[in-house]
């Protein structure tokens, strides 16, 4: 039972430095989309706007 007293601080600590890099990544654009716009050119707009 003593392990326990360990391993729950242990557990939120490693959450908590999950959720900063997560949070860095999204924030300096690791996630952005390089790909799309160069792709986009190249797509038909086959929609007629009324």
């Amino acid at each position: 039972m003593d392990i326990i007293y360990l391993l729950i601080p242990i557990s939120l600590v490693l959450v908590v430095i999950i959720v900063a890099v997560l949070f860095w990544a999204v924030r300096s654009g690791q996630y952005d989309d390089m790909e799309g716009p160069r792709h986009h050119i190249l797509m038909d707009d086959d929609e007629v706007e009324k």
